[in-house]
């Protein structure tokens, strides 16, 4: 069975969706979950599933041992959702090609340092975007510029909200990013 580890910052929703999926399909498994954020609302979603949390610092994310801590799960897959730090070049380096991002946007447009969450929808809507969507791609040494897996979009009349798009984006990335990642550790990994 394929591992997945899951690099998590906020509320989890991504990361409890995704160990939903795969504990339902049992096409791979979810072994750990690490979180930069000691407030973190997914720490609390992901202690209901008996899955490790390992907590940690920006200061230990940067070093060769921490990587060699990331290997003690032999994953074959590092799925960032809704993961805020640059991941460092010695972690890049290790897994290179099995490290993965969401983005809420139709990258190239509204990536980079910044831009992510309510930021990305607000650039959205204030650039009169007739769509928008979630790019899944692979992580390498910039935010946001790794290759593309897939995109998916949803149009949009120039009418809505941030909050309406977050929610839109909220429903694509509940729907696809699971499935892709399955995709990926079938065909890819």
């Amino acid at each position: 069975m394929k591992s997945i580890v899951i690099f998590a910052s906020g509320s989890g929703t991504n990361a409890e969706n995704i160990i939903r999926y795969f504990n339902a399909t049992k096409s791979a498994k979810v072994v750990a979950v690490f979180c930069n954020n000691p407030k973190a609302a997914v720490i609390e979603k992901v202690e209901s599933y008996s899955i490790p949390l390992i907590l940690f610092s920006k200061s230990e994310f940067s070093t060769g041992l921490f990587a060699d801590r990331i290997s003690s799960y032999a994953p074959d897959l590092i799925v960032l959702a809704g993961f805020l730090l640059m991941v460092p070049s010695v972690v890049i380096t290790k897994f290179e090609g099995k490290i993965i991002n969401i983005h809420p946007a139709l990258l190239p447009k509204f990536g980079g340092a910044g831009m992510y969450g309510m930021n990305v929808h607000k650039a959205v809507v204030e650039s009169g975007e007739s769509q928008t969507g979630i790019t899944i791609h692979y992580v390498d040494q910039h935010y946001d510029s790794g290759d593309i897996i897939a995109q998916f979009s949803t149009p949009l009349n120039g009418t809505e909200t941030c909050e309406e798009v977050a929610a839109r984006i909220h429903v694509l990335e509940q729907t696809h990013f699971p499935k892709v990642i399955e995709q990926l550790l079938i065909e890819k990994i």
